[in-house]
């Protein structure tokens, strides 16, 4: 779970940069004392819902490219959702010296609240707030299918999960009145001093990397709930009584310890506004990859906030294009093309010579000719003279599996990888499942050389290098 994975992690930071830095390195003492604000980003999962593209990243599920460029040590080279990731949430680093913060690997969310603030809380956690709603307002939000924070007058939060807005204001009565409530990122801080009393609670756990704790359910919800409103969420949840009102008990007693010797007087939970305006973009699902990516071509206030945080200025970057080609609201990047038709979509690192696409995606594609609409094609390459013919809604990955072979793995928009993980599809050799599985001994840097090589091969077929 993520929240005993939260403190394992940092156990592993803490290891890591002795090794690094030399055993005189401290982690810990850093983070105490205010000198550092240390990050950690959350890439567990198999990546059942973005299945097949995870297995040609050899299970890297973070790694999976976005239609962007950075330079690294002097080349230009994909972007990485978790570079996203990476560079967006940095802009909350200076806020938080002596915290440890804790993001997701697989989402970019763009605030439009301020990102400097001075932390009140000893654990804060970032959520879209709005002012109360009223029971019609929270109902035509959909606001009982997420997590939430709930903020009362003295800037105090809680957590509920799921519930409807009675049953919000009955479990949370005891907080008076309920200034805001927002759906909550799960992304958190928390300060060196929660940090270590967590730590020391769990520290059998942790030795023995046994039990299955989440931040929502386990952590901040016994933190700010009455028992009987935990205990009452909790059984909803499928979880036995016994267990509840022990674990209850058990993070009150922590919280009793830790009041004892903090050594700052703060809020205990607070919550971090990201605004009501702000942009959240999810890479973790299929569908969502498609829609978020091809947002970059559209005309509207958040495609061109996405183009500016992607670094994308110009439709047609760092491309080769023929001269009678035909665009129609397209980002075509890295790419070199000689002639076609390129509508509704998005291309990065393509080399072709003659394209016919519409409403897809293409992300690493070398091939003679390729036709899609509406459809995901991803690190695939083909020598076939008579190029990518692809069915309408096709979804094709390459995958270089450790023991050197090359795979084709097909799917279909209309196919949830999570549904079908098991499953082998009419056009594959394997199940999803099974190359996650083949995958598991990969060295992914490795093999990412081996594709790129096999790209630049391919690539000079289609566009000889002139020798002379």
């Amino acid at each position: 779970g993520n929240g005993l994975g939260t403190l394992y992690a940092y156990t592993k930071a803490v290891a890591e940069g002795k090794a690094i830095y030399g055993p005189e390195f401290d982690l810990t003492e850093k983070l105490k004392a205010g000198a550092i604000s240390v990050a950690l980003y959350h890439t567990a999962g198999k990546g059942t819902r973005l299945a097949p593209l995870p297995g040609s990243e050899n299970n890297n599920k973070p790694g999976v490219k976005l239609p962007a460029m950075i330079n690294i040590d002097g080349e230009t080279v994909p972007m990485t959702i978790l570079e996203a990731v990476i560079k967006q949430t940095g802009v909350y680093a200076t806020s938080r010296r002596g915290r440890l913060s804790v993001f997701w690997g697989d989402q970019v969310f763009i605030p439009s609240a301020a990102v400097q603030y001075t932390p009140a809380h000893h654990i804060d956690i970032l959520a879209t707030l709005a002012p109360m709603p009223t029971e019609a307002e929270w109902k035509a939000k959909g606001l009982d299918k997420y997590g939430l924070i709930a903020v009362d007058g003295d800037n105090q939060a809680a957590q509920v999960d799921k519930v409807s807005h009675a049953t919000a204001l009955r479990l949370l009565s005891e907080r008076g009145h309920l200034k805001s409530v927002g759906t909550s990122l799960g992304s958190f801080s928390i300060d060196h001093d929660i940090l270590i009393a967590l730590l020391d609670e769990f520290a059998a756990e942790l030795q023995q990397k046994s039990g299955k704790l989440d931040t929502d359910p386990h952590f901040w919800m016994p933190f700010t709930l009455p028992k009987v409103a935990y205990i009452e969420l909790m059984t909803q949840k499928g979880a036995a009584v016994e267990f509840s009102t022990q674990h209850y008990e058990r993070m009150q007693s922590l919280l009793h310890r830790f009041y004892m010797c903090r050594r700052e007087k703060l809020g205990l939970f607070g919550c971090v506004d990201v605004g009501s305006a702000a942009y959240w973009w999810d890479y973790g699902q299929l569908k969502y990859y498609l829609k978020n990516n091809c947002l970059v071509t559209e005309d509207s206030t958040e495609a061109a906030a996405l183009r500016s945080f992607l670094g994308i200025t110009n439709p047609l970057m760092w491309s080769e294009l023929g001269p009678g080609m035909v665009f129609d609201a397209v980002a075509v990047l890295g790419s070199k093309i000689t002639r076609g038709t390129i509508r509704r979509s998005v291309l990065s690192g393509v080399t072709a010579a003659s394209v016919n696409i519409e409403d897809s995606i293409l992300i690493n594609v070398t091939a003679h000719s390729i036709t899609a609409k509406q459809c995901v094609l991803y690190n695939v390459t083909s020598e076939d003279l008579k190029g990518l013919q692809l069915e309408d809604g096709s979804v094709v990955v390459g995958v270089h599996l450790p023991n050197g072979d090359k795979l084709v793995v097909e799917s279909h928009l209309s196919i949830c990888g999570g549904d079908a993980w098991k499953t082998i599809l009419d056009a594959n050799e394997h199940s999803f499942e099974q190359i996650y599985n083949l995958n598991e001994e990969a060295d992914v840097a490795e093999i990412e050389q081996l594709v790129r090589e096999e790209h630049m091969r391919v690539r000079e077929l289609i566009h000889p290098t002139s020798n002379n």
